[in-house]
């Protein structure tokens, strides 16, 4: 499927990017629960799902708790150090029906291939939680384990968390994953925690076995960055920036300021540039909401580079931050329990 996502708010049936009405009609939804704040850059989307949800959807009834910080990026320190901050109190929330003790277990499973830069978050999460405060006994008893892919050891990573589960018996499996989106401007800048499992590989069509409660009997925490993008999704992104900026253009054709200019004009962040300006030139399907679009690209590149993922240069420094964010993250809310 052109498009792929792990993200539930960027789902066909979501409306995260649409407008105040939708999101209204949203909340109402039976069988929904929506909310959106915002905390400092970071925008917090909390969706609840339950059965009747579930069916209107297509996604597993649960929680899901979305972070996202466009203004983040892997050099800066200070918006991560505010990202975790906001992660843990999320963190808290998901699990605050889930009474862990003292003498709690939990497992912690880093999913993905080490070997593969954008796929390698999950173990490479792990390798720093093996160094942490939590190998300490006063705390939480913890077991902490990357399995490789299916393509590495020949076996399905469920069949290894379920034997590791067997043996261990705890009361919370909490899995680190690599995630696909279908927005470029989420790459590596957003968090997805639910209680509703995960299928690894899903993302980019190769969906294994499910991790889930359902599987173990034990309550499962999916923890997932997006790092990867379908490649023709850049060619819709690319042609809504290029009408925003010749519609934007026109528009301010005969301003002051542009007459004024003696650089070549950027255009500018207004979210009501009127589109229509441009339906002589190309069409109406110019004014088309950004949805619409995007799907007229899936029918003109189906078949077409359908492996074809897209990952960030800078993809070593954000797997980097984003490990040690989740390691972090992890160590200060077992800890403090």
């Amino acid at each position: 499927m052109w498009g792929r996502t792990d993200l539930l708010d960027e789902s066909d049936e979501m409306v995260r990017h649409r407008s105040k009405e939708d999101k209204n009609t949203l909340e109402k939804s039976e069988g929904i629960k929506f909310d959106e704040s915002r905390e400092g850059a970071v925008l917090v989307t909390s969706i609840e799902v339950d059965e009747n949800g579930e069916k209107e959807l297509g996604k597993k009834k649960g929680k899901y708790i979305t972070l996202t910080d466009l203004t983040v990026s892997p050099d800066d320190d200070r918006s991560f150090q505010h990202l975790e901050r906001v992660f843990v109190d999320k963190l808290r929330e998901m699990h605050e029906n889930i009474k862990l003790t003292k003498s709690s277990k939990i497992l912690i499973i880093g999913l993905g291939n080490a070997l593969i830069t954008p796929d390698a978050i999950g173990p490479k999460a792990i390798e720093i939680l093996q160094s942490s405060a939590l190998t300490v006994e006063e705390h939480i008893k913890v077991v902490m384990y990357a399995p490789g892919v299916t393509g590495q050891t020949g076996f399905e990573t469920s069949d290894f968390i379920e034997a590791i589960s067997k043996a261990f018996q705890p009361d919370l499996i909490i899995v680190l994953d690599a995630l696909a989106a279908r927005n470029s401007e989420r790459l590596c800048k957003t968090i997805q925690i639910t209680n509703t499992g995960i299928h690894p590989g899903s993302g980019v069509g190769n969906q294994r076995k499910e991790v889930s409660e359902e599987v173990y009997g034990v309550p499962v925490t999916a923890i997932g960055i997006p790092m990867v993008v379908d490649g023709p999704v850049l060619y819709a992104d690319a042609m809504e920036q290029v009408i925003h900026y010749i519609a934007s253009k026109i528009e301010e054709k005969g301003s002051p300021s542009s007459a004024l200019a003696v650089t070549p004009m950027v255009s500018n962040k207004k979210p009501t540039i009127d589109k229509a300006i441009l339906q002589p030139i190309f069409g109406e399907w110019v004014t088309w909401p950004t949805e619409e679009k995007r799907k007229l690209f899936e029918e003109v590149f189906v078949g077409r580079n359908p492996s074809l993922f897209v990952t960030p240069k800078e993809t070593d420094a954000w797997v980097e931050q984003y490990a040690h964010l989740l390691s972090n993250s992890l160590e200060t809310w077992i800890t403090s329990r």
